[in-house]
């Protein structure tokens, strides 16, 4: 063979060498892209399934009480498709491990039932962000068939006479949150749509599931009736401080409402946690958030909680409003001689609150004609992580014509907001005026109509906000990272 058919030969092998090589690259990118695909792929049905599985077993095996009464005869829903959820918690021991005992230097304590936290959890039909309203333990009310007592006496009430006629446990604690429907709905007229019993180690277990949540006292906390021993500033609690937290009520100033404010405090920096982690979207951490709710529920068969649950994944903290039952604060009594400290309801401030809770109009305030500013006093209240922001507003309303009194801050919300007393409507309308966009509170306690600045950014006119919060403005929310939202910086502030 001549050396150029050689070289035309060798030309030959060597390319198609280099093609079978390319080949074989490009065979084995393939595969490897195949591999690729097919563990992507596996993740992707082992994480779904195991998030399934931990809805699946999740629902399976929360217990079940009996469901809730149907609306009597003629009497139709009064918030149509909201609906309203009571939320007890009891103070059972049942189910709780020897460890667990120990840490809460609690008994296994089978002889009495105590129901000291009530709630009501109000989710509007059409996505509107939820209100949850608590009712004092101590409130003073008829509870049907058995006269005037404290609200939480309903619940046990109910609990023992059905076990005094042989029910089982089960069927004797959907007995006690009968008899508190029954109560709630005869003071509120409100219809309970769903209940959810939680017991004493709710709180132990979901604070651990969480890792802890960040709280802030005004002042050092020692008490050895709950067990707390927190200092004065922030602290990270969980198990056996997170429930002694949420019960202390000795040595605070206003009792059982400063232990109200204690437990919506913690629910919202629980909530802030939960959802700024992306909790309820890793299923991971969902699982063992699961576990731990789920040990510590009795809920109503209608009940469909994962549909609730992920209702609240789409919310921040400060879209969920808290709010307390109106009432005129604590007072003594004497009930046949006897000496009784109780929580005065304000009957007449209810109506009001439910229009409101319900989101339909205060027909006082419709009414109600605006007044003159020189005749307004207002306290300001900043709602927001941006300093001062409460100060300015407070000098532009005075550059308007109106007085300020208490300048401060206030627990994180999502839109600013007038509040407003009974006799306070027509200052309110006049205030509402001054700061477009401000959505009206009635608030029954409030001492003079009061300006609360949201993380919408709603301002006074005039009021220029830093450039970071505008920008925020024109985005509407800022997810701000749940590190920098913890510890000092948060917008829940300190209580006592």
């Amino acid at each position: 063979m001549s050396s150029p058919a050689r070289g035309t030969a060798l030309r030959a092998i060597a390319s198609r060498a280099t093609a079978l090589r390319r080949g074989a690259v490009r065979h084995r990118t393939r595969v490897l892209a195949r591999a690729t695909c097919a563990l992507v792929s596996l993740l992707v049905i082992v994480v779904s399934g195991m998030a399934w599985a931990s809805y699946k077993h999740f629902t399976a095996s929360i217990p079940h009480g009996l469901p809730v009464p149907p609306l009597a005869h003629g009497r139709t829903d009064p918030d149509g498709a909201d609906q309203d959820i009571l939320l007890v918690g009891d103070d059972t021991r049942a189910g709780a491990t020897p460890a667990e005992l120990r840490a809460l230097r609690a008994g296994r304590d089978q002889t009495t039932v105590n129901a000291d936290t009530m709630m009501v959890l109000h989710v509007p039909a059409d996505g509107s962000p939820p209100s949850i309203v608590s009712f004092p333990r101590d409130s003073w009310v008829v509870i049907p068939g058995h006269g005037h007592n404290k609200i939480n006496a309903a619940y046990p009430i109910g609990y023992n006479a059905a076990r005094a006629k042989g029910a089982g446990e089960r069927q004797a604690e959907s007995a006690g949150i009968d008899l508190t429907i029954a109560t709630i709905e005869r003071l509120t007229g409100l219809y309970i749509d769903h209940y959810m019993q939680v017991d004493l180690l709710g709180f132990y277990r979901i604070s651990e599931a969480i890792g802890g949540v960040r709280v802030c006292l005004k002042a050092p906390a020692h008490d050895h009736y709950s067990g707390i021993d927190l200092p004065k500033g922030w602290s990270t609690i969980e198990g056996t401080q997170a429930l002694a937290f949420v019960r202390q009520r000795h040595g605070l100033p206003q009792g059982d409402l400063d232990r109200i404010k204690r437990q919506q405090y913690f629910l919202r920096a629980a909530f802030e946690k939960i959802t700024s982690a992306g909790m309820l979207l890793n299923p991971f951490k969902m699982h063992a958030l699961l576990s731990a709710v789920g040990r510590s529920l009795l809920i109503d068969p209608d009940l469909d909680i994962i549909s609730l649950a992920r209702q609240f994944a789409s919310l921040t903290a400060g879209s969920v409003r808290f709010a307390t039952l109106p009432n005129d604060g604590p007072a003594m009594i004497y009930p046949d001689g006897v000496a009784t400290s109780i929580v005065r309801v304000d009957r007449a401030a209810i109506p009001a609150f439910i229009t409101q809770l319900e989101g339909r109009t205060d027909p006082a305030l419709s009414a109600a004609k605006a007044a003159a500013p020189a005749t307004v006093t207002v306290d300001v209240r900043n709602a927001t992580s941006v300093p001062r922001l409460a100060a300015r507003d407070a000098t532009a309303l005075e550059h308007l014509g109106y007085h300020t009194a208490e300048i401060g801050s206030a627990p994180a919300t999502g839109a600013t907001t007038v509040q407003y007393a009974r006799g306070q409507e027509a200052a309110a309308k006049a205030l509402l005026a001054a700061v477009p966009g401000a959505k009206a509170e009635f608030t029954p306690n409030a001492p003079r109509v009061t300006l609360v600045i949201g993380s919408n950014r709603v301002v006074v006119p005039g009021v220029r906000l830093p450039a970071a919060a505008r920008a925020v403005r024109r985005h509407h929310a800022r997810r701000t990272h749940p590190h920098r939202r913890q510890g000092g910086g948060t917008g829940l502030g300190c209580i006592y």
